[in-house]
């Protein structure tokens, strides 16, 4: 394939590749590039949110080019500042090595196994020491750094920086020196992380790598970009169900950039989804993203099981049984927060007690309202906690 026609391919939905011409030139070479991806393990889901970049990825690895994989096990300790208006708690070694321990698998999901190396940036970081982190920390000022847009708004409005932020970008940047890279994915956050990565190879005597920026996806709050630490993710290994039911949950409005940046859907397929009312498209969506990730069959039977509850308003056939423990009982009444926390549908009493005063749940069809109810009123009855969590109580 021609640069040209693999250029056009790359480039699909990217916001920046910069500098101009320069992604073509390399192309050119004839050789595979490196393209470097970096991700802090800060957390247990891939969520979608990192998944368009992994796809990003995984096209390169398609046209015969190198994915270099970079598990921040490092920097994740330290933080990233980006889209931060305050810094952001350290992590420890055991926590970054236990998130580290869910998403490596998860990454294959996305990614092929060919055309793949997968670092740790420990390997160098670590071994950089004081002197060296000092000498690395020489080769950019603290006037450029605070060009950065959060960190000046920060210093603006007098919200502290830590220094240990202002290592960050530098520590990122220098896994690029590591790797050798020749081109850097990111989200349209880490624009100055990378370019800070761009200025430290030219010091250390490389070929400056190309930047390509995707853009960030709101999460199902619709406003924020989606994140674990907001809650607002939607994690690729989840549930069919629970996928299935977050993408439906989407603003009408987030349909069209969902469908580029998270399925593999034609130009055309996106066009008709997006012409039908936005419910349908919704449906269309979720049904692919689920199964992108659990197969074919688990996308056709989440949407059937989504219809059943949501449009035909019937109980699903499979809901597990559980008998209501003694614990819960007193007398002739049962303490709901209890029950709830015991059986699973809650994770704990405080949050049953939090669900029942918001009316998130139903035994039957009614709202309950109550934190005490009858043993004959719960006995066969379907409780029923959100949107999308059962049991049948015996």
């Amino acid at each position: 394939m021609s640069p040209t026609e693999q250029l056009e391919i790359l480039t699909r939905n990217a916001v920046e590749v910069l500098p101009e011409g320069e992604l073509e030139r390399k192309l050119a070479l004839g050789r595979p590039l490196r393209v470097k991806l970096g991700l802090d393990p800060g957390a247990d889901h891939v969520t979608l949110g990192w998944a368009v970049q992994l796809r990003k990825l995984r096209a390169f690895q398609d046209l015969g080019h190198m994915a270099v994989l970079i598990v921040g096990d490092y920097t994740a300790q330290i933080g990233d500042p980006s889209l931060r208006a305050n810094t952001r708690p350290m992590l420890s070694k055991e926590q970054v090595e236990a998130h580290a321990a869910h998403v490596l698998d998860q990454f294959a999901l996305v990614l092929s196994s060919e055309n793949l190396e997968i670092r740790r940036n420990s390997e160098w970081l670590e071994s950089l020491g004081t002197k060296g982190t000092l000498e690395l920390a020489t080769h950019y000022t603290v006037a450029r750094m605070l060009e950065r847009d959060d960190f000046a708004k920060r210093f603006a409005e007098n919200i502290p920086i830590s220094i240990r932020e202002l290592l960050y970008p530098l520590l990122q940047g220098y896994d690029s020196v590591a790797v050798r890279a020749d081109v850097e994915l990111g989200g349209t956050d880490q624009h100055f992380n990378l370019m800070v990565g761009r200025h430290l190879q030219r010091i250390y005597g490389q070929d400056p790598q190309v930047v390509l920026t995707s853009p960030l996806i709101e999460g199902t709050d619709g406003v924020h970009a989606m994140s674990q630490s907001r809650g607002n993710y939607i994690g690729i290994t989840e549930p069919p169900d629970e996928i299935f039911g977050k993408v439906m949950s989407l603003p009408d409005e987030l349909m069209e950039k969902y469908f580029r940046l998270t399925t593999d859907l034609s130009e055309a397929e996106i066009a008709d989804a997006l012409a039908l009312p936005p419910q349908g498209a919704k449906r269309v969506l979720a049904e692919q993203v689920v199964k992108q990730y659990h197969g074919a069959e688990a996308g056709t039977g989440a949407r059937a099981r989504f219809d059943q509850l949501f449009v035909d308003h019937l109980v699903p056939e499979d809901v597990d049984e559980v008998v209501i423990p003694d614990a819960c009982l007193e007398g002739d009444k049962v303490y709901l927060p209890r029950l709830l926390a015991a059986i699973g549908l809650a994770g704990s009493t405080s949050e049953a007690r939090r669900l029942i005063a918001q009316g998130g749940v139903h035994v039957g069809e009614a709202t309950i309202d109550t934190e005490e109810v009858s043993v004959d009123d719960l006995r066969k009855q379907v409780v029923r906690v959100g949107k999308r969590r059962f049991v049948r109580l015996v």
